[in-house]
């Protein structure tokens, strides 16, 4: 199973966090309604439906790579004004659009600036959002702590190494190489609350994303190793829950 392929399982992983993070960021850029906008890695819908409900929109155009997440999206968002479309950033369709977001996209980009610079020309108002991989994003971060400590010779699968541009210095800095003169930041915190370790714990074994996909990579013993040198790490309260929160970095332009 590829990185990207199933919606669901994306969904149980972080898909579902990120629907928290959408409704800040939307209202963040304070749209009028009756906007055309394009969901850039649009993934599972969780974007383009939050803009669906809270931003009155013309239109939600919504691209991504993923087949596997363009049909999710397609089943999971029954809208007429919501379309779907197998396209990658590299490959933008020419709008115009009056706004062109992007949610926990911009990291899996390569050419990110040129991305940028495409949003850029076929869209009014730009913004994206990240995780803070490095830092406050809890749930990624004690897995990679951990990590780091049984397994030093992996760190460099860390997120917080792989994308340390997932700062709002970092974000503006992409943005006005892009050529956005007027760049604005913010972030936005919100609550990750699992009922037990296995909650926490069983979408990592599902295989989407880069931490779940490093973790099937390796040998069942060298798995077990690791998760439970992250359940020696989280602060499990005495019912068994485990209360994380989730920062992302949104820059808009």
């Amino acid at each position: 199973m590829s990185e990207w392929s199933s919606g669901g399982i994306y969904e149980s992983y972080v898909g579902r966090w990120s629907r928290l993070v959408a409704p800040e960021f939307v209202a963040w850029l304070d749209q009028p309604p009756g906007r055309r906008w394009l969901d850039v890695g649009c993934g599972t819908g969780a974007l383009t439906s939050t803009i669906l409900r809270t931003a009155d929109p013309e239109s939600v155009h919504g691209v991504d790579p993923s087949e596997g997440f363009i049909s999710y999206a397609r089943a999971a968002v029954d809208d007429p004004r919501a379309r779907f479309e197998v396209r990658s950033a590299a490959e933008l369709p020419d709008g115009p659009y009056d706004v062109v977001v992007a949610g926990l996209v911009l990291n899996f980009v390569p050419e990110r600036v040129d991305a940028l610079r495409r949003m850029r020309e076929i869209g009014t108002t730009v913004a994206v959002y990240v995780w803070d991989y490095a830092d406050g994003m809890q749930l990624m971060r004690y897995f990679f702590d951990a990590v780091a400590d049984v397994r030093p010779q992996d760190r460099d699968q860390d997120e917080g190494r792989r994308f340390p541009f997932c700062t709002p210095e970092g974000l503006e800095g992409l943005f006005r190489e892009a050529g956005f003169g007027d760049v604005r930041t913010r972030e936005i915190v919100v609550p990750t609350v699992f009922s037990s370790f296995d909650d926490y714990w069983q979408p990592f074994l599902g295989g989407q994303g880069v931490a779940p996909a490093y973790l099937r990579s390796l040998e069942l013993k060298d798995q077990e190793v690791i998760r439970d040198a992250v359940r020696d790490r989280l602060p499990i309260a005495a019912d068994g829950s485990i209360e994380l929160t989730a920062r992302a970095w949104a820059a808009a332009g």
